[in-house]
Formats: C-alpha cells, structure tokens, sequence
C-alpha cells in the first residue's frame, strides 16, 4: 500500500487482505514491519532491557502479523481509515511484548542470568518463514477457519464481506453485540490451539 493512498484504495486494501490475498500481505509486511519492531524495541530498551536477551524485535513482529492476518479473515477488525491499521498493529505488539514480559517474571526468570537453555523455550520461526510467508499463509488461514464452528463461520463469512454488526444480527439472529462477543471467543480459542497468541503457561 503506498504512503498516500484514497479511500477507495484503502477500502480495497483491506478487502484484499480479509481474503488472504499475499501480494497485499507483502505490502503491509513492507510498509509496516519498521514501524512494529521499533516500537517493540522501544518499548524493550524503556521498560525491560534484559528481555531483549531472550527475544528479539522480529519475534514479535512476525507473531504480531501471524494473528492480523488472522483475524482480518475472519472480519474481526473495523478499519475505515489508515491510522487506525498502524494503531492496531502497534497496539498487539504493544500487546504480546508486555505478555512476554508478564510470562517470564511469572516464571520468575532472572533475564540477566538467562542461559542458552531458555532461548530453546521462545518459538522461533525457521530460516524461510519470513513474515510475510508466516502472515499471509493460506494453510494458517484454512486451519483457521476449519476450526470454526458453522455458526461461528457463518459470522466470519458476513464480517469478511463487510457486513456490519447490526447485519451480521439481522440475517443471523441474537444482537450485534451477542454475535460480537461470539466471534471474539472464537477467535481467542482458535488462537491458542494455532500458538498464534503469545507463549502460555
């Protein structure tokens, strides 16, 4: 997507990424990739410098396109204008950095200690998955969707299409903020059994 776009060149954007569609997922991995993984170094070098030892900004990054892709193909996000997509994508690194940070003092981890040994534990992607491979992958967004239920993928399809939510209740039934919640479930769920969320106890 280029720095200056219309609306209707965003709007479009976005309807392609909703499909899965990888020349558009490269676009977004090119033009916002930089900005992900300053903030999460940022927010690293500010708050927690001796976790930058045990992951680093890429990590992050590619975890934080992985779940975008997601859950923008499965409707999950309303995104009418450019800022609010850079807002988004900030906000989960923001996000997963700060659950990494909980999940270590949890375990209480003392960074400035860390051996190899604890590099084993942190998921890292292989040499080829760079993260517009990992991010817009079709086999990721198949298995998510397969792991829908027929409710919860009827919902999806209407959100993927650009069906509001007062839409989604009108030709489904419930309220917009039942059928709402429904899909976020889903997707929380669906997120842990893929290992898209951050690591887990």
């Amino acid at each position: 997507m280029p720095e200056a776009t219309t609306k209707e060149e965003y709007v479009e954007f976005i309807r392609r990424l909703r499909q899965g569609d990888e020349q558009a997922a490269e676009e977004l991995v090119r033009r916002y990739e930089p900005e992900i993984r300053m903030e999460v170094r940022g927010w690293l070098r500010l708050r927690n410098p001796g976790l930058r030892r045990v992951f680093d900004s890429m990590d992050i990054c590619q975890s934080v396109m992985a779940s975008f892709f997601a859950r923008a193909a499965v409707g999950d996000f309303d995104l009418e204008e450019p800022p609010q997509l850079i807002g988004l994508l900030v906000g989960m690194a923001r996000k997963k950095v700060a659950e990494q940070a909980r999940y270590h003092q949890r375990q209480r981890r003392d960074v400035r200690r860390v051996g190899d040994g604890v590099l084993d534990t942190i998921p890292v992607p292989a040499p080829d998955q760079t993260p517009s491979r990992l991010a817009s992958g079709r086999e990721l967004l198949q298995k998510f969707r397969e792991l829908l239920s027929d409710d919860e993928r009827m919902i999806a399809d209407l959100r993927a299409r650009g069906t509001d939510w007062a839409g989604v209740a009108a030709e489904l039934g419930g309220t917009p903020d039942s059928r709402r919640k429904q899909l976020a479930r889903a997707i929380v769920r669906i997120e842990l059994e893929l290992g898209l969320d951050s690591v887990q106890d």
